[in-house]
């Protein structure tokens, strides 16, 4: 693999987060760009990159850049992504992929013409208990799969005083938790058990009407808390409940996969092991065990006892990217099609929030 060389626009936590993978997978971070030239060379040290660019178009004008990663707020992903792709470039851009479908799916249509990589971070997808569970599902050891259901629960808004950009819809979507987390727990949910969800009924509520933003309160529209039930295009049922209000729960995603024969469930804050459930015995199944599916021994990057996370899931998760710029692409890369299934979801639930009815998913 050649090292490939990155540049990187929007230098908050997702930023730093990125910029540790580039380096992890052999990549040269050239250039970082932020809200203002200011910002950037504040960033330049903190993200370890060569220079400082005074805008996010001179970052992607730039002849020593390849690949762009866009990690600014929800609103501009869009916009730079395009420009991106018509500078002939290569490009991660965090989620969600736009903030409406026709623009996702106008992303996703640039993206073929440009015949360039084009990858959304549905980084869970990366942890190896969960590929330990598509393995087993891949091989029938559940049987034919009856029920999906799990949850994903934060905190980090569920005081009156919690406050960031994304509760704004002009800036994160109309939908936030939903939008930002939900799509997460579906897109993983797809990827492991091979169904699609096909349609919907969705309830929305928001904790906080108003919030505190410096000395006033600002409304708010967003919600707090979604609730899903769906089935799926093979006949299962599901449920999800996500939250970011949920307090003492920091980034719960949680997961049941439950088969004629067995069920397998994924906890992403004990990310080392997978549960595998049956009526006579239950299984702990270790990362990194002798008899682990040939799909999660790729991903065993550390012995068993070492345990591995988030940042190693968003390692991989550029590695497998810059494997594809390469020539290689690897199974299971999550690209611009799946930032496009994302917002589709997302508006499924919104509208079905909204007229309190199933929705059919297209």
């Amino acid at each position: 693999m050649n090292g490939q060389r990155s540049g990187i626009i929007g230098a908050g936590f997702i930023g730093e987060v990125h910029a540790r993978a580039v380096r992890s997978a052999g990549g040269v971070l050239v250039a970082v760009a932020d809200a203002t030239p200011e910002g950037a060379i504040k960033a330049r040290d903190r993200l370890g990159a060569q220079r400082a660019a005074r805008s996010a178009e001179e970052l992607i004008s730039a002849d020593d850049i390849d690949v762009v990663h866009i990690c600014t707020p929800n609103h501009l992903h869009a916009e730079l992504a395009l420009k991106v792709l018509a500078a002939g470039k290569h490009v991660i851009c965090e989620k969600p992929l736009a903030t409406d479908v026709a623009s996702a799916q106008q992303l996703v249509q640039a993206a073929a013409d440009a015949g360039t990589v084009a990858a959304v971070p549905f980084i869970y997808r990366f942890y190896s208990a969960v590929r330990e569970a598509r393995g087993r599902i891949a091989r029938g050891d559940t049987g034919p799969l009856r029920l999906l259901h799990g949850s994903y629960l934060q905190d980090w808004l569920s005081n009156v005083q919690d406050n960031n950009w994304r509760v704004d819809p002009k800036l994160g979507g109309s939908s936030r938790a939903f939008g930002d987390i939900g799509v997460h727990w579906c897109d993983l949910v797809e990827f492991a058990t091979g169904h699609r969800i096909a349609r919907l009924s969705a309830r929305m509520l928001t904790a906080h009407p108003e919030r505190a933003a410096a000395n006033e309160t600002t409304a708010v529209s967003t919600e707090d808390v979604a609730t899903v039930l769906f089935d799926t295009d093979q006949g299962a049922l599901g449920s999800v409940v996500v939250s970011q209000v949920s307090h003492g729960r920091k980034n719960r995603l949680w997961l049941s996969i439950d088969g004629t024969q067995s069920s397998v469930s994924f906890d992403q804050e004990l990310p080392d092991s997978l549960w595998v459930g049956q009526q006579l015995h239950n299984l702990t199944v270790m990362r990194g065990s002798a008899d682990t599916t040939s799909e999660a021994q790729r991903f065993n990057v550390l012995p068993p006892g070492h345990p591995q996370g988030y940042q190693d899931c968003f390692n991989a998760f550029v590695a497998d990217v810059y494997a594809a710029v390469d020539g290689d692409v690897p199974d299971g890369l999550p690209t611009f099609a799946d930032g496009y299934r994302a917002a589709v979801l997302t508006a499924a639930v919104l509208e079905s929030a909204r007229t309190d009815s199933w929705v059919t998913v297209l």
